[in-house]
């Protein structure tokens, strides 16, 4: 009750019976199509595969990046963009997670508002279904999830509140780990294999609350077996894994994971805690729903950049040359940098990994097509600098300064290439 007051377990029957039935169905579809994928992570300069096959679904021109790889979201059916799924299967998928996210958001605002976590005014009753009222109901009322999180739930002098819980993406998960050849041991208090390590999850907006719907495929024997009487943690049922971060001595918390069972994680609690997850044996599919900082990471984002950037090239009306505006060290730099970022953040990343996504929508190709013709422009203005720069008219003492900053820069880039090339 101290130490881990601001996780939430909530059990299955507390969830309506029709979404859990939307869900489970999504996570089998999108499995049956193979839409689980294991992630190249680089941790301390090495590659490593994820035990845990994933997929990002969520607003569209989001990403999530995590261990130096950034995932790009197979967009949920939103309201005003076109996006064509490859059935529509994927579809009923994406939506129901859709639909997951917004009665998680739902449950994590009154959840807050019961506990007070915010230091505002007394927030009034702002419930928006009675737990009477049928899902269906809700469902018919509310649009997209859009739609939802900016306008259900939240008085509107609460913005606090509204953005640590409007979800924008969840990261779905999946594992069998009978297929598994080698788990960690957990290291600290003898919970047993872990299917994710101890970790803090990383790139969220600080102090946002993350929720988490659990379904573990169970079957009759062990769901037998939990009532027996056991000590310490039965190692044939999920569990989720607390401790308090950098602190061995405060016990650690597994919370067994049945199925349908949610969490939320509220607050502060991902900073101030460490939370790994403990395997079962039967298969386990979750969908964590997560505020991701996407403060440099939507496409709105990178195309703004990419727009800063092309503000210094200019053509000429009758020759059609192309030329820079500018000069100016500061200039120079901040096209050079934004260079740097669209083909290492956005499109090395995209073909390394992003195009697998390509098995549940082509979404991301037009936008991905966009960001490579304003790079070509880019690696034309590198040209055109270095032209200049070789001009003798330039002035000795500004010249020097450009070069030095503009190679730092292309230093930076090729090394950057060299690692992608490695990979």
């Amino acid at each position: 009750k101290t130490k881990y007051s601001k996780l939430i377990f909530r059990k299955s029957d507390t969830v309506p019976e029709e979404l859990h039935h939307m869900v489970q169905e999504g996570f089998l579809t999108l499995r049956e199509h193979n839409c689980f994928f294991q992630d190249l992570v680089r941790i301390k300069g090495k590659d490593f595969l994820t035990p845990v096959s994933r997929i990002l679904i969520g607003n569209p021109g989001c990403t999530y990046k995590y261990l130096n790889t950034r995932l790009f979201t197979v967009p949920w059916p939103t309201e005003g963009y076109d996006i064509k799924y490859c059935s529509p299967q994927i579809h009923d998928a994406c939506k129901a997670l859709m639909r997951l996210n917004d009665y998680l958001h739902i449950e994590a605002v009154k959840t807050l508002q019961g506990q007070n976590l915010f230091e505002t005014k007394e927030i009034k009753d702002t419930t928006v279904i009675d737990r009477e009222q049928s899902f269906t109901t809700f469902l018919t009322e509310q649009g997209s999830v859009s739609k939802d999180q900016s306008s259900v739930c939240v008085p509107e002098d609460d913005i606090s509140l509204k953005n640590r819980t409007s979800y924008n993406l969840t990261l779905l998960n999946y594992m069998d780990p009978l297929q598994m050849l080698y788990l960690k041991q957990e290291p600290y208090f003898g919970m047993g294999n872990m299917a994710v390590s101890w970790h803090h999850d990383e790139n969220l907006v600080e102090r946002s609350a993350v929720a988490v719907y659990s379904y573990s495929c169970e079957d009759s024997a062990i769901e037998g077996s939990n009532e027996q009487e056991l000590k310490g943690r039965d190692p044939a049922v999920w569990h989720v894994g607390l401790k308090v971060a950098w602190d061995i001595e405060t016990p650690g918390l597994a919370m067994p994971l049945h199925q349908g069972d949610i969490y939320l994680m509220l607050d502060d609690l991902n900073m101030t805690h460490q939370h790994c997850v403990l395997a079962g044996v039967t298969p386990r599919f979750s969908s964590t729903h997560r505020v991701a900082d996407c403060s440099r990471g939507t496409l709105e984002y990178i195309f703004g950049q990419c727009e800063l950037a092309l503000q210094n090239l200019q053509t000429d009306s009758d020759s059609m040359a192309l030329s820079l505006k500018s000069l100016e060290t500061a200039v120079v730099k901040q096209v050079e940098e934004i260079h740097n970022e669209v083909e290492f953040e956005w499109l090395r990343q995209f073909w390394f990994q992003g195009k697998r996504y390509l098995k549940c929508t082509d979404w991301w190709l037009k936008p991905m097509a966009k960001l490579e013709e304003f790079w070509r422009k880019m690696e034309i203005m590198t040209s055109l600098v270095l032209s200049e720069i070789r001009k003798e008219q330039q002035i000795e003492e500004q010249r020097n300064e450009t070069i030095s900053c503009f190679l730092l820069v292309l230093k930076e880039r090729q090394k950057l290439r060299k690692e992608w090339t490695a990979r």
